[in-house]
């Protein structure tokens, strides 16, 4: 096995070594640490009352400091035994990383031992120490009295040392470096060698880091021959850098005397030998058992062919490893040695890169064991870079991950996994580069700092590198496949789950691809619908089989045998088989083999339907059905590879650390050593992102189905004709008719319910000339608009008429302009450049200042500048309603529209994609061509709209329009079982950010430390404000004090942190970034900046936020606690009002514990399990509900404890939420939605609340909708109405769905369970919806047939909906509506039953 030795930016060095001596010789070969991570333990449980075994509750979250390590900095202190006389120097020093510590310790002990002039004390401290406030005050002593100060990544100002030496880091911390009359800030700024270089490095490198890596390799040549001060000072930073660099005893021994003999006074002529620093090479090959690091990859080979002591089979799979420098030159690379020998017990060998440049890739998989992303290293990253040299590779790059904050002991007991930074630095960048598989392979001992190997972990990435390096050699007609497809909620008729995918379509495409590369695919089924039934039904027994088709039957010796963590699940499933995918003897695998690929469905998670354990467990272990799936595909299928398939299932959500999984870990030892590809929704980065580290996924991107504008319907087309037609006849005889037809068309589409109408059609006709425009403003919608609240009202309004007729045309185009994706999509099936209009219109919206090379000017805002208008104006009054702005707005849309239109038909050809338009070229031949702007603009107000505006957003919608239409999502999964490099990608939403697309790319999400941006704090500036604008004006010009909201991962990613931002901004705390951009201070608003109260928040997280932002959570606690501890009156300071208050009434003495009010689930567990609860119908009443919430919502994150994780704290938790006066999440896509998905019921706490509040107050409840240019804040009832209109009810919508058969109908019948789900948590479902959809869906008899021929099963959860919803009281259904229900559930209980 060779591996390469890399620079990283702490530990870089000159690239021409005067010498290459030997490094530090390792103690052992063998691993220095035998620290096993498994097999599992039993885990956290709860047993229902009716089980005799008592639960066992393992609680290993550190409960002292509550910082992520407690090791002793006192433990690095090195003194001198007996002084003798000598000169006592100290030194202090604080590194980012622990290994130097001990080459550190023994230069010390080495020069106090033989030195005869000086000895010195040193003492250590780690950046994460210092986070604890005995710690920082420890160190600030040790800094009063010392001589010399060592830093990396810290920012400290002390006059009065001898010397200051920081290391690489960060420019503005590097300027901190002082020795005599040199120093670093000064560089750059004075007229001399030194200077000029400075200047050059920065002017020509934009990493000033690598430039003084490069100044102190060629420096000390000039500086030497200089005899000024100044000169010697610098040479002897350089020197002292280049001895850091070394980093072995001997250079560290040298560094110390020399900075001690030049600076500290006492020692000053004093005349101590001191050797020239050895240099070791930038970049080497490494071996632990060769006698040096080679340059030259002759010499290596040399050696290694030489070896005795390995034997390689000639087609052994090659893993090339990178590796710190630094590491290596200061001899701890024990946990380096344990990983090669690992590698080359199970066959692997060679090395990494090409030096001879033929071209050819050498290394069939590469794993990178620094830690950090391939190019830049931890301050920076340079992700292109990174991505352009990987391509080139084309392998599958695994980054490793060693520990660096915490210490061994302490990663395995904390839940949370690895440090966040650590998080951010060692596994967030790298996924910018394309990284797959962080899996932790060395601890930190405690007393040396030193790096040691975690066996277990080892040997599972050794095993999964040289199963995806296998990939690359094996012929595709040998591969195995194991496709996994979801039921969820499981039931027959939901087998193929997953968000806006045709499932078993998509299969059957991807296996006639395969079949075209060589892959043994068997014979397939002609369709999509014969795929389905070969796995939804038994073959061995009649079509009502409760059973999905049986692949295998396990029993249970077979299982304890092959599965070795059995014995853990046992705590929560009792002895296998259990009762879940078993027939009372053995454990059942479902699915069905097509040659040598297997397509099998995962289990659920089990406890679904038990409303014990949805209320009470945290989590629970996968069920033993669970653990034989996998053991079956690793074991005896023997899959080459798992390919998930869609958004989502329950792999990677089963319980562990968040990050850095030990062996413990149910997602770590379910996955085992098997490579997984992971198709996966675009729009959704964060969840990816949770597959990608806790399940080891390659997650490929799929597009959602191409949107279309949801269009008005029935009575709602009809009711805008008539609205336009009184427009145009309102002061004529006929106007009297019209609005006795408006009244009536009302009256069909249900808007009697919540619009108040005249009596009957004699009233209508007798309305005044007022009062008809009152009836035509209420139209579809009192309690979506502000209206009169009586006739007498309306009767004053002579000069309001045409508002709130234009608040009623508002409206309706706000429902007739909302985007929705319709159908589902086919993996590999691009739209057409048609299909694509709707949403090149929506990114034509957007302004984009920060586009190179040109910003993007929006296409509203270029129309209206052409008539001397502001678009934003032009917004404000149609969401006031002002019909002259709505008709406005109209015109400027159906513009946009048209130049789309028109731009796209030019380069369309007849099949509907990009290509050549016979009709285009003829009339460019011609001479009568004229462009699409000039056509779809003559005629209209905006002639003389700007066209070099135009022209450049034009270009830049002919680039997105070619992402759209093109995908590799095909192309993608077969580069990934050939073993290849999958290109990297961002996920989210394409309309805001179109580099998401084409898809078919390896999604990542971004930079945990860069959010909120400041785009995303203008955003969420102006939203906070239209939501505080809002309540105030119905809560009678008051301010609510405090606001309940929820923080979903996605929506972060998507916005770039814009309701994280929102947070910040509703307490009035800035948050301010660092040099580097990393967005970690916080400062204050004032008041009188402000303009208003401070309101105070109730945050809850989602399990995914936690994830992937722990460190954003802190950063809103510390805002919380900083805006608390402000002496500020209480009316102007809610959060410092509700603290003091709640510390009062908890007998707290600490404010910042009483301001405890950022939540989310524990550790590993995520949702409320609301959704499961209202899915599965396994719930008795709201107040279990309520109570799912607080038990699984209440655990605090609290950055004054920052180790501990989320502590439950349901004290502070319920005594926050009981002054909560609005609640209020938001909508950053137009792809997902309130009913789209469960998601955000669940996590919805009106009801709550309600509950908790002793006046029983239900609180204002509001919904922020950014998916376009013009951002709203609605209530809830409103968005749950929009919602309904625009696709549950909207024909588009379900004939879409419809159009995807089986699949379909579960889409339809998922809609209206989340329906419900509202109705369940908030009470803002009105009953006309549920009217309206048992009329769509049961009255009309052609559609009820439709829907259960094509998914008996769906249909019949579809009935049990309704029926439960007129049961628990959401739905007032006529005895007539129920009858017909009950008749069609024995209708389809038949069907199913195959009763004819």
């Amino acid at each position: 096995m060779l591996t390469i030795g890399r620079k990283a930016i702490s530990a870089g060095s000159c690239s021409k070594a005067v010498s290459v001596p030997k490094l530090a010789t390792p103690v052992s070969r063998n691993v220095s640490c035998k620290v096993a991570t498994g097999p599992k333990p039993s885990m956290a449980s709860f047993k229902s009352p009716n089980q005799s075994q008592k639960s066992v509750s393992i609680d290993m979250r550190d409960e002292g400091s509550g910082l992520f390590t407690s090791v002793d900095p006192e433990s690095r202190r090195v003194s001198p035994v007996d002084v003798k006389g000598r000169v006592r120097v100290k030194m202090v020093y604080v590194v980012l990383e622990s290994q130097y510590q001990s080459a550190l310790s023994a230069a010390v002990k080495g020069i106090n031992e033989k030195n005869n002039k000086v000895c010195f004390e040193i003492v250590g401290y780690l950046l994460e120490e210092l986070r604890d406030a005995d710690n920082l005050a420890a160190f600030k002593k040790d800094l009063e009295n010392a001589n010399v100060f060592i830093g990396s990544l810290i920012f400290i100002e002390e006059d009065r040392l001898d010397a200051c030496l920081i290391f690489p880091s960060m420019p503005a911390v590097m300027q901190l470096n002082k020795l005599g009359t040199f120093s670093m800030s000064q560089l750059g700024q004075s007229k001399s060698i030194i200077g000029d270089f400075i200047k050059s490095a920065r002017k020509n490198n934009d990493n000033f880091e690598e430039g003084l890596l490069k100044l102190a390799c060629t420096l000390p040549k000039v500086l030497k021959y200089l005899p000024s001060d100044k000169a010697k000072d610098a040479r002897n930073f350089v020197n002292s850098l280049q001895y850091w660099l070394g980093g072995n005893t001997e250079n560290l021994e040298n560094m110390l005397i020399t900075i001690a003999q030049e600076y500290v006074p006492a020692l000053q002529g004093a005349d101590m030998e001191i050797a020239e620093p050895v240099l070791f090479p930038e970049v080497g090959i490494w071996h632990p058992m060769a006698p040096n690091m080679y340059e030259d990859l002759k010499e290596y080979m040399n050696w290694y062919d030489t070896r005795k002591d390995m034997s390689f089979a000639k087609d052994a799979p090659v893993v090339g490893l990178v590796m710190q420098r630094s590491h290596l030159v200061t001899g701890d690379e024990g946990h380096y040695s344990a990983v090669v020998a690992e590698l080359e017990a199970k066959g692997a060998k060679k090395f990494f890169y090409d030096p001879m440049g033929t071209g050819k890739t050498y290394v069939n998989a590469v794993v990178s064991l620094t830690g950090f992303a391939l190019v830049g290293g931890p301050a920076r990253q340079d992700a292109p870079k990174a991505v352009e040299a990987l391509t080139n590779l084309n392998v599958p790059y695994m980054c490793s991950l060693p520990l660096v904050f915490q210490t061994t002991e302490e990663w395995m007991a904390s839940e949370l996994g690895v440090h966040p930074v650590q998080v951010a630095l060692q596994v967030a960048l790298p996924e910018l580069d394309g990284a797959i598989d962080p899996i932790m392979f060395s601890g930190r001992d405690s007393n040396t700092g030193k790096s040691h190997a975690l066996p277990d972990r080892i040997a599972s990435m050794a095993m999964r590198a040289i199963n995806w390096a296998k990939l690359r050699n094996k012929p595709n007609a040998e591969k195995k496949l194991a496709v996994t497809v979801f039921s969820f909620p499981p039931d027959k008729g939901n087998v193929g789950t997953a968000a806006y995918l045709n499932v078993f379509g998509s299969i059957l495409k991807v296996l006639k691809n395969l079949q075209k590369q060589g892959y043994n695919v068997g014979s397939l089924p002609i369709n999509d619908k014969g795929l389905i039934d070969s796995i939804v039904n038994n073959g061995d027994s009649k079509f009502n089989s409760a059973d999905l088709n049986i692949a295998y039957k396990m029993n249970m010796d077979e299982y304890q045998d092959l599965c070795p963590y059995t014995e853990a699940l046992e705590e929560n499933w009792g002895k296998p088989p259990g009762q879940l995918n078993t027939n009372g003897q053995d454990l059942l695998v479902y699915g069905k083999q097509y040659g040598n690929v297997f397509i099998g469905v995962q289990p659920t998670f089990g406890y679904e339907g038990d409303p014990m354990r949805l209320l009470f467990s945290r989590s629970a272990s996968p069920h033993h059905g669970f653990a034989a799936y996998y053991t079956y595909l690793e074991k005896i299928f023997k899959a080459d590879a798992v390919l998930h398939f869609g958004t989502h299932g329950s792999l990677e959500f089963m319980p562990g650390k968040q990050v850095g999984m030990s062996g413990v870990c149910y997602p770590d030892a379910l996955i085992g050593n098997i490579p997984n590809i992971y198709y996966y929704a675009a729009n959704n980065p964060s969840e990816a992102t949770i597959a990608k580290r806790r399940s080891y996924a390659n997650t490929i991107s799929y597009l959602t189905p191409p949107a279309e504008n949801a269009g008005l319907y029935k009575g709602l087309k009809e009711l805008k004709e008539l609205i336009a037609s009184y427009q145009g006849m309102r002061e004529s005889g006929r106007a009297v008719q019209i609005v006795a037809t408006i009244v009536s068309t009302a009256r069909q589409c249900n808007l009697d319910k919540d619009v108040n109408l005249p009596a009957d059609d004699e009233a209508a006709m007798n309305l005044t000339h007022d009062e008809r425009d009152m009836v035509v403003g209420q139209c579809n919608l009192d309690k979506d608009l502000n209206l009169p609240a009586d006739d007498e009202a309306a009767m004053n309004l002579v000069h309001e008429c045409d508002l709130v007729v234009g608040q009623v045309y508002s409206k309706l185009m706000e429902i007739e302009s909302r985007l929705l994706p319709c159908g589902l999509h086919i993996i590999g099936e691009s739209p057409t450049a048609m299909e694509a209009i709707a949403t090149l219109v929506n990114i034509g919206e957007l302004d984009r200042p920060d586009q190179v090379p040109l910003p993007i000017k929006g296409l509203p805002g270029i129309l209206a500048r052409s008539i001397g208008r502001d678009i934003e104006h032009i917004y404000k009054g149609k969401n006031k309603g002002m019909l002259a702005e709505v008709e406005l707005l109209q015109q400027i849309t159906e513009s946009c529209r048209l130049m789309v239109t028109e731009f796209v038909n030019d380069n369309t050809g007849l099949d509907g994609r990009i290509g050549n338009n016979f009709m285009t070229k003829f009339a460019k031949f011609t001479g009568m061509y004229q462009d699409p702007i000039q056509r779809a603009l003559k005629g209209t107000y905006f002639g003389t709209a700007d066209r070099d505006d135009l022209g450049n957003t034009f270009k830049y919608l002919e680039f997105c329009l070619t992402q759209i239409v093109k995908d590799n999502e095909l192309g993608a999964l077969v580069e990934g079982l050939d073993g290849k490099y999958v290109l990297p990608g961002p996920g989210g939403d394409p309309i805001r950010n179109p580099s998401v697309l084409p898809t078919g790319k390896n999604i990542h999400a971004l930079d945990p430390q860069s959010i909120p941006t400041q785009a995303a704090l203008k955003s969420a500036t102006l939203v906070v404000d239209r939501l505080l604008d809002r309540e105030k004006s119905q809560n009678g010009g008051k301010y609510p004090e405090t606001i309940a909201l929820v923080l979903w991962g996605t929506d972060n990613i998507k916005t770039y942190g814009e309701s994280l931002a929102q947070v910040l901004m509703m307490v009035g705390i800035m948050p301010v970034a660092d040099a580097l951009g990393r967005v970690n201070k916080l400062q204050v608003i004032p008041i009188a900046e402000l303009g208003r109260p401070r309101i105070d928040v109730v945050v809850s997280c989602s399990g995914v936020f936690r994830d992937l932002f722990v460190n954003q959570m802190l950063l809103l606690d510390r805002a919380v606690k900083m805006a608390a501890e402000l002496d500020e009156p209480d009316e102007v300071n809610y959060v410092r009002k509700h603290a003091k208050e709640q510390a009062a009434e908890m007998g707290l003495t600490n404010i910042r514990d009483a301001a405890c009010r950022v939540f989310s689930n524990s550790s590993g567990s995520y949702s409320t399990n609301v959704s499961l609860a209202v899915e599965n119908s396994s719930w008795t009443d709201e107040s279990q509900l309520q109570e799912m919430y607080v038990k699984r919502k209440s655990f605090a994150f609290n950055s004054d404890r920052p180790g501990a994780g989320g502590e439950e704290r349901r004290d502070i938790f319920e005594t926050a939420m009981k002054t909560v006066e609005v609640t209020f999440q938001n909508l950053d896509s137009s792809e997902i939605s309130l009913t789209d998905v469960s998601h955000y019921f669940d996590s919805d706490p009106t009801k709550l609340v309600s509950s908790l509040r002793s006046d029983g107050k239900v609180p204002s409840a509001y919904i922020a909708d950014t998916t376009t240019a013009n951002g709203q804040v609605r209530t809830l009832g409103e968005t749950v109405r929009l919602d309904a209109r625009t696709k549950l009810l909207n024909p588009k919508w379900y004939e879409g769905m419809m159009g995807s058969g089986y699949e379909g109908v579960r889409e339809i019948q998922k809609r209206l369970t989340n329906t419900m789900g509202w109705s369940a948590t908030s009470g803002m479902v009105d009953n006309w919806v549920y009217d309206e959809a048992n009329s769509t869906f049961i009255d009309d008899a052609d559609m009820a047939k439709r829907l259960m021929d094509a998914n008996p099963n769906s249909f019949r959860k579809l009935v049990a909906t309704f029926l439960e919803a007129n049961g628990r009281g959401y739905w007032e259904a006529n005895e007539e509506q129920i009858e017909k229900l009950k008749q069609l559930y024995m209708d389809v209980e038949d069907k199913i039953e195959g009763i004819e």
